[in-house]
């Protein structure tokens, strides 16, 4: 059924696609339609940041930015949904196009921009929450907040969403907000996730409830940045770390017609890219932190891989955009082993 469903929606243009997408789960979520689409996911818990997930394999952020259909997606048989990224406040994001399918090589291109309708539309959303897997929150900062300033956008959104969040993600690695990914590296990061970690245990002895928080970064470091990112982030106190986003390079595209376009490489052609960053974090975390693990999953041979590598979960995107949720099965009975 998929299969037909992705061929009428590979005829749109891609983000007209993704918006009819939203609309039909949330609509199919309320009404009770998604069952047709669920699959027997075997039941395989998970330990990661004190949280049990259901199942290992979750939805990466992006899909659903405001939370309009996770209750929906959750049907779906994954162990965990991470939403967002959202911003303080709502911002159109990138002009138009701004995404790209290249199906030769099972890819996306995107330069969306952070384009959300704001934290308090996403907490209203959450709050009619149904979703009895894991849900993460994505946080990121608004186009026009000066980067010295990040951390106050982080600070916000964590105030707004840490009730409502089993885990928060971190953004600070999409290409397509200028200054974002210079958060990753120095004394930027480390001002950053001191600010965060002062916000979460703050929070934590306000609420009584610890909310782990996980910071996810590119696939584009090399290994004495990926050192340098992890020797901080085990300082910080914080909680994991997702590795990774889109990649800005385009070796793996080179020469279709759609690589010269600005944004982040998602899907198959980032698979190994996110793979050897998988490896150089476990190399420096040595198990102190758990890896989430995306980037180019396919197959469940992919999410094994990612596995190996060294991740204790793993996330899908694109591939769910190509396969459908026919790959949430096949990457939950590879990862039957799976147990933390």
């Amino acid at each position: 059924m998929y299969k037909l469903i992705r061929k009428a929606l590979f005829c749109l243009d891609p983000e007209t696609a993704h918006e009819l997408t939203i609309d039909m789960m949330g609509a199919a979520g309320r009404l009770g339609l998604v069952g047709p689409f669920a699959k027997n996911i075997p039941n395989n818990p998970v330990e990661v940041m004190g949280l049990t997930f259901p199942n290992p394999v979750g939805l990466a952020a992006g899909l659903d930015k405001n939370g309009d259909c996770f209750n929906a997606l959750g049907q779906l048989g994954f162990g965990h949904v991470e939403i967002g990224t959202i911003t303080p406040r709502p911002q159109p994001g990138n002009p138009k196009p701004r995404l790209f399918r290249l199906p030769e090589h099972e890819g996306i291109i995107n330069r969306m921009g952070f384009n959300n309708k704001g934290v308090e539309h996403l907490v209203e959303r959450v709050k009619k929450r149904n979703f009895n897997g894991v849900l993460g929150i994505n946080i990121g900062k608004n186009f026009d907040t000066p980067v010295e300033r990040a951390d106050e956008d982080y600070a916000i959104c964590m105030d707004a969403v840490y009730p409502y969040a089993d885990y928060i993600a971190v953004n600070v690695s999409s290409p397509n907000t200028p200054g974002l990914r210079d958060l990753q590296f120095g004394d930027s990061l480390k001002n950053l996730l001191g600010t965060i970690k002062a916000k979460q245990t703050e929070l934590h002895e306000k609420t009584g409830r610890y909310v782990p928080v996980a910071v996810k970064i590119a696939p584009d470091m090399d290994a004495e940045g990926a050192a340098e990112f992890c020797t901080i982030l085990l300082e910080s106190g914080l909680d994991g770390v997702i590795a990774t986003n889109t990649t800005i390079s385009r070796e793996e595209v080179a020469g279709h017609p759609l690589a010269g376009e600005a944004g982040g490489l998602s899907g198959a052609p980032v698979k190994d890219r996110s793979t050897t960053m998988i490896k150089l974090l476990a190399e420096n975390l040595q198990g102190k932190l758990p890896i989430i693990g995306v980037g180019g999953i396919c197959s469940g041979a992919d999410a094994l891989e990612k596995i190996d590598a060294g991740a204790s979960l793993v996330q899908i995107y694109s591939g769910f955009i190509y396969h459908g949720p026919d790959l949430i099965v096949d990457m939950a009975r590879s990862l039957q082993h799976i147990n933390g």
